[in-house]
């Protein structure tokens, strides 16, 4: 009975794992899109700090 227990807590940890890291690499790409959006919308600029559309 505690084998069985062992394997469903990994497979559900598994799972969970599985799920997390495919919506991290959702967010990744979202954040990408924007950066690039921004990126391009701006343009780099001849002085360099002109060209930045960020803060840091």
């Amino acid at each position: 009975m505690v084998p069985l227990l062992l394997v469903l807590l990994l497979a559900v940890i598994l799972f969970g794992a599985g799920f997390a890291l495919k919506a991290l690499w959702w967010v990744a790409v979202i954040v990408l899109a924007v950066w690039l959006i921004g990126f391009v919308a701006r343009g780099t600029g001849a002085s360099g700090s002109r060209g930045r559309w960020y803060r840091w």
